[in-house]
């Protein structure tokens, strides 16, 4: 197992990692330094001092990696190179040293499960050169019938048929991202060895893409029709993916005080303490998407469904009460690389912008969890108004419009434009908007990918030094959660857990009782919260003048407190 602290608090075991707020950079949107039209890593090296001042503790950095971007850098040609585009390892390592020179760390995205077919490993694996012809899954059979039924994460048959092996291979996500066979021995040793090399140049851990659907089941047996995604019950948590994972940590992990999270696929608090609790494999934490599932429908994708308040904070709450039973440590995020924006999904991007953006704020750094932010959700940034497929570069939604202008359940884009502005991930990836000049202060050069238009009256250079602006709330916000233990390591006590539209909760640690108080509706709402007890001060609120009787707490449309009591 991963080593662990001695000294305990309630709560768990301190920890670096526990105490970090954690903030997502998306390399190729976040600044531009060369004018090309993609980020960089020399880019985000120039906005150093702004991650300082925002306050944040370590940077997670999606794929910088040598990779042909089908899947935008998630599909990797190289390990141990850093894509072109990006800079070089040079660049990285001044990025390295920059962020710790201010005390920040810096977490890679590493992706276990596939590579890209452009991979040396594929491409002679697909030859069935001597030692490389199991490294992925393949199968032979009749060019026209897929070895079984499962699907595709991004759409479609999860298998390809390879013209040069005459045979298929096994792809969970895009057709360019074939499927590592953990099996072999010998791929195995190749991950260890590439999760070292990047350890050893200093790096501070790794958010694991993917992790647990590593290990699939022999003979490949198909998976439920109705099931939603196709053969998920094989693969996820599959069979001996906890081999797998605790060989990871105690052959590599085990060596280095760094920060593990592994993004679980169809994950429950059950199944995660597996992985990452005091008995489990030696991952600090994982994250899940219960949450951020539930405004699907029966229907998957195209199905967009309305959420209740009371869904969200239950969701959210049952991860807290299962894992603290045992000590596990709990995530908290909203938004990321691969979901819309929260200010558009989860609150009010129009006449409530400010109130909405932070209100979840506030609960992001107020929930007993490790918090992971997002670029550009600290100034509010919405989702874009799509309105052509050849603006978007997302392989998930492209691939899903295009099979669905195939088979006749489209007859143009815009027959699923509404659905595509809500769900796309390419929400989530446009620019950030640094100021209201010519591509949103992003580049100088033409965009990647379209820059929001919003960018005129949201962007960092207006909410910079404004007391009023989301970006500023989110500064106090860190700087309060790093000044409170309660808000770390604090028991959570829901105080509302019947009230449509108030979420209220405790965090109690020793002495010190904070009380965080959201009112998640774009209406004035009244709770009786007196059970609390009294305010003894407001440590922060989204509005002037917070009203402070509990017993009678009256609070305006996406109010959001955050009171401490006695």
């Amino acid at each position: 197992m991963c080593p662990a602290d001695t000294e305990t608090l309630d709560g768990g075991e301190p920890t670096w990692w526990k105490e970090a707020v954690v903030y997502e950079i998306y390399p190729q949107s976040f600044n531009d330094s060369d004018g090309d039209g993609t980020g960089d890593i020399p880019g985000i090296i120039e906005k150093a001092d702004y991650l300082d001042e925002l306050g944040i503790d370590v940077i997670w950095m999606t794929p910088p990696y040598d990779s042909p971007h089908a899947d935008n850098g998630y599909d990797i040609r190289d390990y141990r190179s850093i894509l072109d585009v990006f800079g070089d390892m040079d660049d990285f390592e001044r990025l390295l040293e920059e962020l710790h020179d201010r005390d920040i760390r810096l977490i890679l995205d590493m992706v276990l499960n596939h590579t890209s077919d452009e991979h040396a490993w594929f491409q002679k694996s697909r030859r069935e050169e001597d030692g490389y012809e199991d490294y992925y899954h393949w199968v032979e059979g009749d060019p026209d019938q897929p070895p079984n039924n499962w699907t595709s994460g991004f759409g479609g048959s999860a298998w390809t048929y390879d013209d040069t092996r005459e045979a298929w291979y096994l792809h969970l996500f895009h057709e360019k991202q074939p499927d590592l066979n953990w099996r072999n021995p010998a791929v195995r040793r190749e991950m260890h060895d590439v999760v070292e090399f990047w350890l050893q140049k200093g790096i501070d851990g790794f958010r694991f893409d993917v992790f647990n659907v590593m290990s699939k089941p022999e003979g490949y047996p198909d998976g439920d029709p109705d099931g939603g995604w196709v053969g998920m019950e094989h693969f996820a948590d599959g069979p001996r993916i906890h081999e797998y994972i605790s060989g990871l940590c105690d052959d590599v992990l085990a060596g280095y005080d760094v920060l593990t999270v592994g993004e679980g696929m169809d994950i429950t608090p059950r199944s995660a303490k597996r992985y990452c609790g005091p008995s489990g494999d030696g991952l600090n934490m994982v994250y899940h998407y219960d949450h951020t599932m539930l405004d699907y429908g029966d229907g998957g994708w195209w199905d967009i469904v309305d959420w209740e308040v009371s869904e969200i904070r239950d969701a959210l709450t049952k991860w807290v009460r299962q894992l603290e039973v045992t000590d596990a440590w709990n995530t908290v995020y909203l938004g990321t690389h691969d979901t819309p924006r929260i200010v558009s999904r989860f609150g009010n991007d129009d006449r409530y912008h400010y109130e909405s953006a932070t209100m979840l704020g506030t609960l992001l750094l107020t929930f007993p969890a490790t918090p992971f932010c997002f670029q550009g959700d600290e100034i509010g940034m919405t989702n874009y108004p799509w309105s052509s497929r050849e603006e978007m570069r997302d392989a998930d939604a492209t691939n899903r419009v295009e099979l669905a202008l195939e088979d006749g359940r489209a007859e143009t884009f815009s027959d699923v434009a509404d659905v595509v502005r809500y769900r796309s991930r390419d929400n989530a990836r446009t620019p950030i908007q640094w100021s209201d000049d010519e591509a949103g202060g992003f580049t100088d050069g033409d965009p990647w990918i379209p820059v929001n238009p919003a960018s005129d009256a949201i962007n960092v250079a207006n909410q910079r030094g404004r007391p009023d602006s989301v970006l500023s709330y989110y500064q106090r916000l860190i700087e309060l959660r790093h000044n409170e233990d309660a808000l770390v390591y604090g028991v959570y006590d829901l105080l509302t857990d019947d009230h449509p539209r108030v979420w209220a909760f405790e965090r109690s640690f020793e002495s010190e009782r904070l009380l965080v108080a959201l009112n998640w509706a774009g209406r004035t709402s009244r709770v009786d919260l007196s059970e609390a007890g009294e305010v003894a001060s407001v440590l922060a609120c989204n509005y002037d003048d917070p009203g402070t009787d509990l017993g009678a707490l009256t609070l305006r449309p996406y109010e959001a407190c955050v009171f401490r009591v006695v």
